[in-house]
């Protein structure tokens, strides 16, 4: 059964007094003018799966304002875990809380229903920022196959928070870091093997396809030195930099540090010296790579949330990645200012207009 949201309705959630979404399998195109609300749709759809969501977002700044105290966002998803019933709710800006089938649940918890992957404007510097954004997309990419992936950064993230502190605090008793490096190493060990799997799969996904896009040569480095590769190299390493830590306040090593590189591949260019294009064309590659090892793995392609993506591409191209997605049989939910960028899927897809009338969005079928 492929991976579908075939009900979505937001109560409250960002430009959305209320909204209901019924769809199938297929595509999703959602057009309509800037600022209508369409992005605050599929940000709704990212939700069902581990993390924050694509914007990053707290639930507070998720809530309709003025006057809402909540939020809440129901949907049925199906595939080849069967049928689920799934609710988010915040109220008075908490954290949100999340239920499947009625039963409370965490947001790792999503990762054994659904895979959702998206790629929104905000990347398109992916390939001259920092690394942070990198590897924050890299891990999107990682989470999709592995969905521990999660629990092991939050893992790390944990034990590094502490021994920065007692860094800060000058502490140098050796047994109050032991602990912890060998917590940091255990989860960092795991977030490296996951990542470099993860690549491996996208190699594979690329080679093994015949795409209108281009490819890409990646490579998982270090922003200093050498890569841990294992748990006890990360332990030693993370003690061997103890002093210099302190110096800094903060740790030097680990997969904290790692960065995502890329070449394009048929011209031998590092990703960060391409053409705006060339660029746009290595991220949409990746995602199609991801969406093409996910169903072989899964039993379905991911959920895609793919925001302005027709935006840039000419025709051709548009067309070219319609084709790959219909024949991946992937649910992609797509926005676009107007009607006319979806044209090349014709009956593929169903599409969506999000209208906006006194502060509020709307939304309404074009089928």
């Amino acid at each position: 059964m492929p991976l579908a949201l075939t009900q979505l309705t937001l109560s409250h959630f960002r430009s959305h007094r209320m909204a209901r979404v019924e769809a199938d399998p297929r595509p999703v195109a959602i057009f309509g003018p800037n600022g209508a609300g369409k992005t605050n749709l599929i940000e709704a759809v990212s939700l069902f799966s581990p993390g924050r969501g694509m914007r990053r977002a707290s639930a507070a700044e998720m809530a309709r304002r003025p006057e809402s105290l909540g939020w809440k966002i129901t949907g049925q998803m199906t595939g080849p875990e069967g049928e689920h019933e799934i609710a988010f709710t915040s109220e008075n800006g908490g954290a949100r809380q999340v239920t499947i089938n009625d039963k409370s649940a965490s947001q790792i918890a999503l990762g054994r229903i659904a895979r959702t992957v998206w790629l929104i404007p905000a990347m398109d510097r992916l390939w001259i920022e920092g690394a942070e954004g990198r590897r924050r997309f890299l891990d999107r990419l990682t989470l999709s196959f592995f969905p521990d992936h999660a629990q092991a950064a939050l893992d790390y993230e944990k034990a590094m928070r502490e021994r920065n502190r007692l860094l800060k605090e000058e502490v140098r008793d050796s047994h109050w870091y032991m602990a912890l490096e060998s917590q940091m190493a255990r989860a960092g060990a795991l977030l490296t093997v996951n990542r470099q799997e993860t690549l491996a799969r996208l190699q594979a996904a690329q080679a093994e396809a015949e795409t209108a896009f281009p490819a890409a040569d990646l490579e998982l480095v270090q922003s200093e030195g050498s890569l841990p590769q294992t748990e006890a190299d990360l332990r030693d390493a993370l003690a061997e930099s103890r002093f210099r830590d302190m110096s800094a306040g903060r740790a030097l090593v680990g997969p904290h540090r790692s960065d995502l590189y890329g070449v394009f591949a048929a011209k031998g260019v590092p990703a960060s010296d391409c053409s705006t294009g060339e660029q746009k064309a290595l991220l949409i590659s990746l995602i199609l790579s991801n969406a093409r090892a996910l169903a072989q793995d899964f039993g379905s392609a991911p959920i895609l949330l793919l925001d302005e993506v027709a935006a840039h591409l000419d025709a051709g191209r548009r067309a070219a990645l319609y084709d790959e997605i219909c024949g991946l049989g992937a649910q992609a939910w797509m926005t676009g200012t107007g009607p006319e960028l979806f044209a090349e899927l014709g009956d593929r897809a169903q599409h969506f207009e999000v209208t906006e009338e006194n502060g509020e969005s709307r939304v309404r079928r074009h089928d």
